[in-house]
C-alpha cells in the first residue's frame, strides 16, 4: 500500500487540550496514587490515639536533642581530650625510648626505667633478646584505644595495647631492637571517664522527661476522653449530667459549652414535649367528642335506618384511623427523648413482644436469643420499634421469626416475615417521612424506627428474607 504523506494543514494543526489535559490528569493520579502506596506504611506505624501522638511529637524532639548532644561531646570534647591523654603518654614513651638509645650500660637504663616510673607513672621493664607477641591488641568502648594506638604509631615500631586483662592499667609493649619494652599505663591517664555515665545520663534524663510528660498528657487526654463519652451518651439518649471541666483551658472551654448545649437541647426538648401533649389533647378532644356522639346515637331514642349504619360504621373506622395517624404524626414530632436508658435484657423484651404480636393475630413461629449481656436501651422506645416492625410483617405476611445474637460489640436482630417484601430500589425510600410504600399508612412507621435505632447508636436496614419476604436487620452497640 502507498503511504499517506501528511498534510501541511494537519502538520500546523494546535494540540488537542483535552488530550493534554487528560494526559495531566493520569499523570497527577499516578502521583496521588503513589503518594498514598508510601503514606500507608508510614500510618500503619503511628499510634491511632491522641495520647500516643501526643507522646510521639514529644519523643522524637528529646531523641534527636539527646542524640545531638551525645554527638556533640562524643564527637568534639571527649575526642580531644582522649587524644591529648594518648599524646601525652606516647610522648612520655618516646621520649624514654630515645633515653635508652644513648644509654648502653645496664646499671644506667635501670636507673632511666626507674625515673620514667617515678616521673611518668608509667611502670617500665625490659625484657632482653624477646620477641613482641602478636594479636594481643585489644579495642575498647570509646576513642581512648584509637587514639593511644595513632598515636604509638607515631613512634615508629611495632607495638601491642591490651586494655582488658587488667582493669586499672593498659599493657603496652614495644618492640626495640634489642628486646620488649613492656609499658604499664594508668589507665586514669587514658581513660576520660567511663562513657556509660554520659550515655546513662542521657538516656535517664530523656526517660525521666518522657515519663513526666507521659502523665501530663495522660491528664489532658483524659478530659477530652470523658468530653468524648458523655457527647456520645447524650447522643445515645442517654442523660450523663453535666460533666466537670477540667484539663487545659481550651478542653475547660469545650466542656462548659456542651454543658450550655446539654442543658439548651432538654430544656427545648422538655418545652415541646409539653406543647405536643396540649396540642395531642386539643386534637384529641373533638374526635372523642365525635366518638361518643356516635356511639350514643341510638340511646338518644333515634332509630337508624339500615342504611346509615354502614356510613356510621365507617365515620367510626374514620375516627380511629385520624386518632392513629395523629398518634403517628405525634410521636414522630416527639420522638422518644424524655425516657431514660436503662439496663434491658433484650431476650425477655423479645419474648414479650412477640407475645403481643401474637395476640394481634400475627403467627410468630420462633424467637431465638442467644447468651447476652443485658443493654443500655429506653424499653419503650425499642419495644414501640419492634411491636411496629412486627405489626407490618403481620399486615404484609403472616408467619414471623424473630433472631437475636451478640456479635463483637454489637447485638444483631433479625425479624423476617414470608410476605411480598419490598423490591431493592424501594428499600431505602421507605424510610423517609410519608413514604408508605404500597401498604398504606402515614409513611412514618420506618422512619420513627430508624431515628429511635440510631439514637442509640445503632442502625437498621432491609434485606430479602429467607422465609419469601421481607428481613428487618437492627444492629445496637453493647
Amino acid at each position: 500500500m502507498a503511504e499517506v504523506e501528511a498534510r501541511p494543514s494537519d502538520r500546523l494543526l494546535p494540540p488537542d487540550p483535552r488530550a493534554a489535559s487528560g494526559a495531566t490528569d493520569r499523570s497527577l493520579e499516578r502521583r496521588l496514587r503513589w503518594r498514598i502506596h508510601l503514606d500507608r506504611p508510614v500510618r500503619r506505624l503511628l499510634p491511632r490515639s491522641l495520647l500516643g501522638r501526643s507522646l510521639l511529637i514529644l519523643l522524637i524532639p528529646l531523641v534527636v536533642t539527646q542524640g545531638i548532644s551525645l554527638e556533640l561531646f562524643y564527637g568534639s570534647h571527649l575526642n580531644v581530650v582522649s587524644r591529648r591523654l594518648s599524646g601525652a603518654v606516647a610522648g612520655e614513651i618516646t621520649q624514654t625510648l630515645l633515653l635508652l638509645e644513648r644509654t648502653h650500660r645496664e646499671s644506667d637504663r635501670r636507673w632511666l626505667l626507674q625515673s620514667a616510673a617515678t616521673q611518668f607513672q608509667l611502670g617500665m621493664t625490659m625484657r632482653p633478646h624477646a620477641r613482641l607477641e602478636k594479636g594481643r591488641s585489644t579495642n575498647v568502648l570509646g576513642p581512648m584505644d584509637e587514639d593511644l594506638a595513632a598515636a604509638l604509631a607515631q613512634i615508629g615500631l611495632p607495638f601491642t595495647a591490651d586494655w582488658i586483662s587488667d582493669a586499672h592499667t593498659v599493657e603496652i609493649q614495644i618492640q626495640l631492637p634489642d628486646g620488649v619494652l613492656d609499658v604499664a599505663a594508668p589507665r586514669k591517664r587514658l581513660d576520660v571517664g567511663p562513657i556509660w555515665i554520659f550515655v546513662a545520663w542521657v538516656a535517664g534524663s530523656a526517660l525521666l522527661l518522657f515519663i513526666v510528660a507521659a502523665l501530663f498528657m495522660r491528664n489532658q487526654v483524659r478530659a477530652i476522653r470523658r468530653l468524648a463519652r458523655a457527647a456520645e451518651a447524650f447522643g445515645m439518649g442517654r442523660d450523663p449530667g453535666p460533666i466537670r471541666p477540667e484539663g487545659a483551658q481550651e478542653v475547660r472551654k469545650a466542656a462548659s459549652a456542651f454543658n450550655r448545649m446539654q442543658e439548651r437541647i432538654l430544656r427545648f426538648v422538655a418545652q415541646r414535649t409539653a406543647m405536643l401533649a396540649g396540642v395531642s389533647h386539643d386534637l384529641r378532644t373533638p374526635l372523642t367528642r365525635l366518638r361518643l356522639t356516635l356511639a350514643m346515637l341510638p340511646q338518644n331514642g333515634v332509630v337508624m335506618a339500615e342504611s346509615l349504619a354502614p356510613d356510621v360504621g365507617e365515620m367510626v373506622a374514620d375516627i380511629e384511623e385520624m386518632d392513629r395517624m395523629i398518634e403517628g404524626y405525634l410521636s414522630f414530632a416527639r420522638g422518644e427523648g424524655a425516657e431514660q436508658a436503662e439496663p434491658v435484657c433484650l431476650p425477655m423484651l423479645l419474648d414479650e413482644v412477640a407475645a403481643a404480636a401474637g395476640r394481634a393475630g400475627a403467627v410468630v413461629l420462633s424467637v431465638q436469643a442467644g447468651p447476652m449481656p443485658d443493654i443500655v436501651l429506653r424499653q419503650g422506645a425499642i419495644r414501640r420499634v419492634l411491636a411496629n416492625l412486627l405489626e407490618n410483617a403481620r399486615r404484609h405476611g403472616g408467619r414471623i421469626r424473630i433472631a437475636a445474637a451478640a456479635e463483637a460489640r454489637w447485638v444483631v436482630l433479625l425479624i423476617d416475615d414470608d410476605g411480598p417484601g419490598i423490591p431493592d430500589h424501594k428499600r431505602e425510600q421507605v424510610f423517609r417521612a410519608f413514604e408508605s410504600g404500597d401498604g398504606g399508612g402515614t409513611g412514618l412507621g420506618l422512619t420513627i424506627a430508624r431515628d429511635i435505632i440510631q439514637a442509640h447508636g445503632g442502625d437498621i436496614w432491609l434485606e430479602r428474607s429467607p422465609l419469601g419476604g421481607l428481613r428487618a436487620r437492627i444492629r445496637l452497640p453493647i
